[in-house]
């Protein structure tokens, strides 16, 4: 992330507790070798790791802390949080016929809703299960 090109960062011209108390989005990954990785991407290498997602979620947090307090220490640009309203979450899919009976017989026969099943099929498929 190239701070200086994005109108959201800003020169530490907050106190450091200002910083520790943002909100920044965090993604959990799993990692092939078990456990869980956990990312910041607003905090340029920001990364952490743990057994379960909660060590993962205390790691990183931990991780921004102190991401944060050396950055604030050396003057280092922080930017502030990504916002995410971009994505309303919704999403308009034609397909053809045929893929709709298959897909809906199949979240019939796993019990769910055609979208919920939906949702699992992209989930697996972009390795990124149980996100909402």
């Amino acid at each position: 992330m190239t701070v200086a090109k994005i109108n959201r960062s800003t020169s530490q011209s907050q106190p450091l507790d200002y910083y520790l108390h943002l909100n920044y989005p965090i993604n959990f990954y799993p990692d092939p070798d078990g456990g869980y990785v956990a990312e910041i991407k607003d905090l340029n290498g920001c990364l952490s790791q743990g057994d379960t997602i909660e060590e993962a979620a205390t790691n990183i947090n931990e991780a921004r802390e102190l991401w944060l307090e050396t950055a604030y220490e050396h003057g280092d640009e922080i930017p502030l949080p990504s916002l995410e309203t971009d994505y309303s979450g919704k999403l308009m899919l034609r397909m053809p016929k045929g893929l709709h009976h298959r897909l809906a017989t199949l979240a019939k026969t796993e019990g769910v809703s055609l979208n919920q099943y939906l949702l699992f099929l992209l989930s697996s498929a972009t390795g990124k299960k149980g996100e909402k």
